[in-house]
């Protein structure tokens, strides 16, 4: 790991960026320069100005994805800013580019206020086709992604439905190795924040039942009697249709004779204690990055059945790479105006189905099969 990291260091130095802009022209001469700048440009501006629409036929609009940050909530390093977090984003548009032949855009912003980030965005979105919310901190994130869905362009959250839909993915299938129902599992979410209810609300859309699931923030289990989240409308509304029997308790009570284990929290929650007091042909998916709620190693030793995380250095890479450019691509094909419940169902099933066989080392697809952009791009263009 540390030679990753100090390697990492020396070649995001010398890029000095990950992406670019290139044209896709050459400017040889000054024919070239008139009709792709002025005077011609004008004819396609005007044209634009008398139907917005035909924005999609002569710019690049069609094509692109902004990938916005405040840096509030980056995977495994907090509240770190804009600055640090472009880094990311820049990280995310490049593979926008390599998976999908989307031209993305890291755009990091500074903003006080909700109601800024959300004017901020609709602001600069008539140059997208689409807008990917990236690393904003809950609640703020449910309401921002809320107040955009009327833009007329695809605007998704991806730490939110990215990462429900390749869990959902991922558990079907290992749900296939253990030989257990979705709708009898007892599931145990750590981690109450975006991930962790986007999570939980698509379970419950595939048919998972509900009041088997059962959430816990660091204060313990989510239940109808809970004051302290009184405050918080997204934890409240969660924790009334979940937990049916309103268990009470930390993460070390509630996990006993669980069947599933999902973990979008913390490093080292888990012990192989708790993971010995789950029922037989345990499921655990520990996504906290770098470092996971528990090693692979430790959950196997502790009788673990199938273990999943979201490192590419083990079997089961649990990443939202599988979903985010094939969602876009379908939908920017589509034109669609936004990213419906429909659409991620179908993004899921279909990566369930790239995996025939699956085995406990094998639930999910890799990122590198080229079959994933393309069956998750055609379901989602269908539904739109």
């Amino acid at each position: 790991m540390d030679d990753i990291k100090k390697i990492s260091l020396a070649l995001h130095k010398k890029l000095k960026g990950k992406i670019e802009i290139i044209p896709k022209l050459k400017i040889k001469d000054k024919k070239d320069l008139s009709l792709l700048y002025t005077p011609g440009v004008a004819e396609a501006s005007r044209l634009i100005a008398q139907d917005k629409n035909k924005v999609f036929d002569y710019t690049m609009k069609g094509n692109t994805v902004a990938v916005i940050s405040d840096g509030s909530a980056v995977l495994g390093l907090g509240n770190i800013g804009p600055e640090a977090a472009l880094p990311v984003m820049e990280g995310k548009a490049m593979l926008f580019k390599a998976f999908a032949n989307i031209d993305a855009f890291p755009i990091c912003i500074h903003s006080k206020t909700v109601e800024e980030t959300i004017t901020t965005i609709k602001n600069i979105a008539p140059v997208f086709g689409g807008i990917n919310l990236e690393d904003f901190k809950a609640p703020e994130c449910f309401e921002i992604e809320k107040q955009l869905q009327d833009l007329g362009i695809p605007v998704m959250h991806d730490d939110q439905h990215g990462t429900a839909i390749v869990v959902l993915a991922g558990l079907l299938n290992a749900l296939k190795v253990a030989g257990k129902k979705k709708e009898q599992v007892k599931i145990i979410i750590s981690g109450a924040g975006a991930a962790g209810i986007a999570i939980t609300k698509l379970l419950i859309e595939d048919g998972f039942t509900a009041a088997n699931i059962i959430l816990c923030d660091r204060n313990g289990a989510l239940h109808a009697n809970r004051k302290d989240i009184e405050n918080n409308p997204y934890k409240k509304e969660i924790s009334l249709i979940t937990n049916k029997n309103n268990k009470e308790g930390d993460l070390k009570e509630v996990i006993k004779k669980a069947d599933v284990f999902i973990g979008v929290s913390t490093k080292n929650l888990l012990t192989k204690e708790m993971v010995r007091s789950m029922n037989t042909k345990a499921i655990i998916f520990a996504m906290a990055n770098p470092d996971p709620e528990i090693m692979p190693n430790d959950a196997l030793e502790a009788g673990a059945l199938v273990v999943a995380t979201g490192r590419s250095d083990f079997p089961n890479q649990i990443n939202n790479v599988l979903v985010f450019p094939g969602i876009f691509r379908g939908a920017l094909d589509a034109k669609a105006k936004q990213i419906t419940m429909k659409m991620k169902l179908n993004a899921a099933h279909a990566l369930v189905s790239l995996i025939k066989n699956p085995t406990k080392n094998n639930i999910i697809p890799s990122p590198f099969d080229k079959n994933v952009v393309k069956v998750v791009s055609e379901v989602v263009r269908k539904a739109a």
